[in-house]
């Protein structure tokens, strides 16, 4: 096990030395530095006369945080020779890997091309031009090494020991438009339309990036936002080139970057797709009222030293805590690196990979726990039996285990196969499993009855593979009236709780 200098789990979890560390507070070293493999993404379209110093800035990056680096140059179909500028110094040095679009794209193209030619620990974005000045760029990474930060974006803006006066009239749009952004995604950012964004490249790898232009600007922040990134700024330096030394951007940008904030503030296209079903989940994890709902049920059944399987990005965690021992796991990578974020200054909660149904991840787990909360994961496991023995081990005797299952076989559709459910419960089935694991049933507790005809309609009926976004919107405004009403209805309720205890 490694435990990193935030004091959060890293890796593949090893869990024999759990017992040592769940009452230690994280402790920091100052003097610790932390090195990364860092990837410069570069966009460039007709910059024959810069390009080649820009680059040579980048390449002489010599710092204690930077173990390795490699710049990614895309050249978006010039036309003005900068092509064979590029080849030659792609030539001369073996950490430029050049890509050529064969026809102009835009900045937001180029950027998806790069991204998917990356290899770095992290990810930055340079511009060809010489408006940023590459000896910034380990100042960028210093929240990487000490915060944990998920993405640092440079800032002209913020306070620094100097600062050149800018242009006044393209100030104040960016300042428009950083505080129209701030409205959106209720951050506090001083400079969205920074070029200098630096982001974790795991993170940056699993969303999905649709602008081709200067939008993307406003896309990264957005989508960084609302996969609850923790995002940090730091000063940066500004040399600002005006339209006749080919400054690129147009007041027609400020437009596009308005209208793309109304956009993305309503699209939570999120997460790109992957084995584990990110991008359909996505869209239930942010219903906040109804996870409150689920919360609410809950909560008079959890103890004090809590196991959660399959916390996803924690909208059940952040319910509970704190606690006395608040462990939450998942196999799912993106959603393990945002709960290792958010557990960062939390020193009860702790983040661990943990497959319910590999009893090796158990190991030194035994009689820990008072409360084992497993929500939507028995359905998916291939050995059921296995994953509740599994839970009843890490139990102390009297421990209560909570399972959430998805009822009623009869609905059992293409949503099912879409979320790749092995199958849909009965209470006498959810019953017979947690027993014949050992547990004694306490009680079955049903779950939201009003969801029912929906599921029946998109599922059965329509055999959609995906959730409806209006109509998960519509069920979500209606929660607090819809869940005082819920037991009224005559049929079962879409999802069974069992409460099982270890004797």
């Amino acid at each position: 096990m490694v435990l990193n200098p935030n004091g959060l789990f890293s890796g593949d979890i090893g869990l024999n030395t759990i017992r040592s560390l769940l009452y230690e507070l994280p402790t920091y070293d100052e003097t610790t530095a932390t090195s990364f493999r860092l990837s410069v993404l570069v966009p460039v379209y007709n910059e024959r006369h810069v390009v080649e110093a820009s680059l040579r800035r980048v390449l002489a990056l010599q710092h204690g945080l930077i173990s390795s680096l490699e710049l990614i140059v895309v050249d978006d179909c010039s036309t003005d020779g900068t092509l064979q500028v590029l080849q030659r110094l792609a030539d001369e040095d073996k950490r430029i890997t050049l890509v050529i679009h064969e026809a102009n794209r835009g900045k937001g193209a180029a950027i998806r091309t790069a991204i998917g030619r990356a290899t770095g620990d992290i990810i930055i974005i340079h511009d060809a031009d010489l408006e940023y000045n590459p000896a910034d760029i380990p100042g960028l990474l210093v929240p990487f090494a000490k915060e944990g930060a998920d993405a640092v974006f440079g800032s002209r803006y913020l306070s620094a020991p100097y600062r050149r006066a800018l242009m006044y009239r393209h100030t104040m749009i960016n300042k428009m438009l950083t505080t129209l952004g701030n409205w959106f995604t209720d951050l506090t950012l001083t400079d969205i339309e920074t070029c200098y964004k630096a982001v974790n490249a795991t993170l940056l790898k699993s969303i999905p990036l649709r602008s081709n232009d200067f939008r993307w600007e406003v896309e990264i922040a957005f989508k960084l936002a609302k996969r609850r990134a923790r995002i940090f700024e730091a000063p940066i330096r500004y040399l600002p080139r005006t339209h006749e030394e080919g400054k690129k951007i147009r007041a027609r940008d400020g437009l596009l970057a308005l209208l793309a904030m109304i956009r993305f503030s309503f699209i939570d296209d999120l997460y790109s797709e992957d084995e584990y079903g990110s991008h359909i989940l996505v869209e239930l994890e942010r219903a906040r009222r109804f996870n409150i709902w689920i919360g609410d049920t809950l909560r008079p059944y959890i103890g004090d030293r809590v196991l959660e399987i399959g916390a996803g990005i924690g909208n059940l965690t952040n319910q509970f805590i704190p606690r006395e021992l608040y462990v939450a796991s998942d196999v799912n990578p993106n959603y393990l690196h945002y709960l290792r974020s958010y557990s960062a200054g939390k020193p009860y909660l702790r983040v661990m990979k943990i497959d319910a149904g590999n009893s090796e991840h158990f190991s030194g787990l035994e009689n820990q726990f008072d409360t084992v909360v497993m929500l939507n994961v028995l359905e998916h496991v291939s050995d059921p039996q296995n994953t509740l023995k599994n839970l009843w081990t890490a139990l102390k005797p009297g421990g209560r285990a909570i399972i959430l299952v998805p009822q009623h076989p009869s609905l059992y559709g293409t949503l099912d196969v879409a979320l790749e459910h092995r199958e849909r419960y009965t209470r006498a089935g959810i019953e017979r499993a947690m027993t014949e694991a050992g547990f004694s049933i306490e009680n079955i507790v049903d779950f939201n009855r009003i969801s029912v005809p929906g599921w029946w309609l998109n599922s059965r009926l329509l055999r959609r593979k995906k959730f409806s976004r209006l109509q998960l919107k519509a069920l979500e405004t209606r929660i607090p009236v819809l869940k005082r009403i819920d037991r009224v209805w005559p049929w079962g309720c879409l999802s069974i709780s069992g409460l099982g205890v270890k004797d």
